[in-house]
This record gives C-alpha cells, sequence and structure tokens, in this order.
C-alpha cells in the first residue's frame, strides 16, 4: 500500500490536485468579491437603492437578549449568483480545454500511399529477396 501511495503522489496527482485546491480557492474569493462587491451593488440600485444582502423574512423579532429569527434569502441570493458564476467559468475553461483536445485529435494522419506504389515496393522486395 506505501509502495502504491508512493506511486500515486510521484506520478504528480497530489500535485496537481493541491494546484486545483488552491487556485479553486483564489477564484472563489474572487468571484465572491464580484458578486459582493460589482454585481449586487447594480442589482440593488436597479431595485431602487435595496441592498439584498440584507433581505430576510423575520420569524421571531428579538427580544431583550434573544437574538431575531429570520430567513436571510438575500445572502441566499448571493451564494446562488456565486455558485452561476462560478459554474458558468467552470463550464468555459472545460470547453477551452475540450477545444484544445479536439484540435490534437484532428490533426491528419499521413496519406495512405498510392496502391500502385505499394504493389511496386512488395514487387522490389521480392525480387531483393530471390537475389
Amino acid at each position: 500500500m506505501l509502495k502504491e501511495f508512493k506511486e500515486f503522489a510521484i506520478k504528480g496527482n497530489v500535485i496537481d490536485l493541491a494546484i486545483g485546491v488552491i487556485i479553486g480557492g483564489a477564484f472563489g474569493k474572487i468571484v465572491t468579491s464580484l458578486v459582493n462587491d460589482i454585481l449586487m451593488p447594480i442589482f440593488g440600485f436597479i431595485l431602487s437603492g435595496i441592498n439584498l444582502a440584507d433581505l430576510k423574512h423575520v420569524i421571531k423579532p428579538a427580544s431583550g437578549d434573544i437574538p431575531e429569527v429570520a430567513i436571510l434569502y438575500g445572502s441566499f441570493i448571493q451564494a446562488v449568483v456565486d455558485f452561476l458564476i462560478i459554474s458558468f467559468s467552470i463550464f468555459l475553461f472545460i470547453k477551452l480545454l475540450s477545444s484544445f483536445k479536439k484540435k490534437e485529435e484532428e490533426t491528419p494522419a499521413p496519406p495512405a500511399p498510392d496502391p500502385q506504389v505499394v504493389l511496386l515496393e512488395e514487387i522490389r522486395d521480392l525480387l531483393k529477396a530471390k537475389q
């Protein structure tokens, strides 16, 4: 088992995975900032100055030391927008990678030799073998 793990780690899979997680975390922070700092204020302006993050439905108001109980659907809307942007970005990235793979697969193979040339080469080889 230790030998298999060593082979797995040496192949670079672990390093690739670690790099993907680090870049994914950084990309998630960028998208969250994009949504919170750029897109949501624009949506709020369009919706007459409403801050979407503050949208909530209060089930039980605060009383004394007991905080209010509320459904924060504005935060949920922001999380959905985050998810949509991240998933769309990943979709575009995967589509880009697959287009590169298609180009590699589409490289034309060398054309097949003319059948007459193949026949002449076979005759030549047979004559060389007889000598």
